[in-house]
Formats: structure tokens, sequence, C-alpha cells
């Protein structure tokens, strides 16, 4: 693969194997080597990839919605519906230096991801060709794997921790990705979160679920701290453990 072209990125895996960190870090290095602008996306109704960047996130795709669901006659407008929503979405664009996030979050009401998710996808789509490249922060678990939020995918990452939970989770989204026929060009293993070696049963069920593992990232003191501080993820020094794994990973990909 060669980055000179539009690629779309995504990160998803378990909850807590810190897939939002790698997300952001992954964003640091595209702005590193000058290949913006990059749209970032916040797929997570939790909302958590704007602290990891730093960015104030003023609304939501889920909050937008909010206004259309309540009016009625909104809903019947049908492609001036469609057009105002792109509209207002395009408001909500926080707009920062290299990049751009747009953040899902979700409605008020009871069973408001899946319009979201929707939504999300095709402005996704329609957005794209605007920018370098496309980084999506999932939401933990696989049900934006079943909703297609992400429409379309040069690189899949899959995030897990050292642990049997975490690795099967990884390897239940690529079966889920296979079943679907989703169009992901390459689904790619990272492991975060390693206090010293990777333990042998771990490294034993990657290879027995034949998972196509990419790189092994170190517990990082760096970000523990940073967190506690409230420091962007894209403020970390090239020192960082993290940050020398995911240029290494990322230049294995894209040489």
């Amino acid at each position: 693969m060669t980055l000179g072209l539009i690629m779309k990125i995504a990160v998803s895996g378990k909850g807590g194997t810190g897939k939002t960190t790698i997300a952001a870090l992954i964003l640091r290095y595209l702005l590193q080597k000058n290949y913006k602008p990059i749209l970032a996306v916040d797929a997570d109704p939790n909302s958590n990839f704007g602290d990891a960047l730093g960015v104030k996130v003023q609304s939501t795709v889920g909050k937008v919605l909010d206004g259309f669901l309540k009016d009625k006659e909104s809903l019947a407008m049908g492609v001036v519906k469609e057009s105002l929503i792109d509209y207002k979405l395009s408001e909500i664009l926080a707009e920062e230096k290299g990049f751009d996030l747009l953040s899902m979050g979700q409605g008020e009401g009871p069973g408001c991801y899946c319009y979201p998710n929707t939504i999300i996808r095709n402005y996704i789509e329609k957005l794209a060709s605007n920018y370098k490249h496309v980084v999506i922060d999932n939401e933990a678990g696989m049900e934006h794997i079943s909703r297609r939020t992400n429409g379309s995918l040069d690189v899949l990452f899959l995030v897990s921790d050292p642990s049997m939970k975490g690795i099967r989770t990884c390897k239940k989204l690529e079966d889920l990705v296979s079943e679907l026929g989703l169009n992901i060009k390459k689904t790619y293993l990272l492991i975060n979160r390693v206090s010293h070696e990777t333990p042998p049963q771990i490294e034993e069920e990657i290879k027995r679920l034949n998972l196509n593992l990419l790189e092994i990232i170190p517990e990082d003191e760096h970000i523990v701290d940073y967190e506690l501080r409230g420091i962007a993820m894209l403020n970390l020094e090239e020192s960082s453990p993290s940050v020398i794994k995911i240029t290494e990973a990322m230049a294995k990909i894209f040489p």
C-alpha cells in the first residue's frame, strides 16, 4: 500500500485495550508525515476520541439528528431533509490544524444508535474525497461491524491487550467481517499495554487463531501521565515507547 492515495483506516477492539489512544497515535503519525488534511471520526457513542486529540467537541451527529427526529415535518422532506442534515453535520465538524473531527455521539432516546450509524457512514463517504486520509475510532465490541458503520476500509486495526478475551474478541471481529462480506482490504492485530514480554500462551493463541499480528506495543508511562494531566496524545514525544511502536507498525504497512 502507499500513503499517496486516500486511505480509510479504522481501529476496533475490546473495551479497555487502549484503542482510542492507538487511533490518536495513528493520526499523529499521519500528521507528522504531512499526510493532511485528515478526517478523524469518533464513531464511539461515548465520544472519547476528541479528548485524546485535545479537541473540545461542541456537538455530535446524535444531537443533530435529535432535532430532526423531534420535528416530524423535517422528516417528510425527502431529498431536502438529507441536504439539510449534511449542512448541519458540516457545521459540527471540529476544525483543527491538519485535521477535522466528526463525533457520532448518540441521541437522547432509546435505540438511537442505528440511525446515527447510517448517517455517519453515508456522510463519511461524501466527505472522504476532501481529505488525504480518514481515521475512525470505533466503539468497543462488535456492534459497529454488524451496523456496517465504517463502510469500505483500506485497513482495519484490531486492538487487544495481552489477554485471551481480548485476542478472541479480535478473532470474532475478523470472522464477522468475513461473514458479512465487508469490503476491508487488510486487517492487522495490535497487542497493546504489554508490561514485559507477551505471555507464551497469548502468542500460541494468536497463531492458533491465525491472526495477522503486526506489532506489540508496551505499557507506556508517558500515556498514563498525559491522560492524568489531560494532555492530548498528539503531543507525545518521539521517545514514547507507544509512538516508536506505532511508527514501526505504520512503516511496515506503508513503506
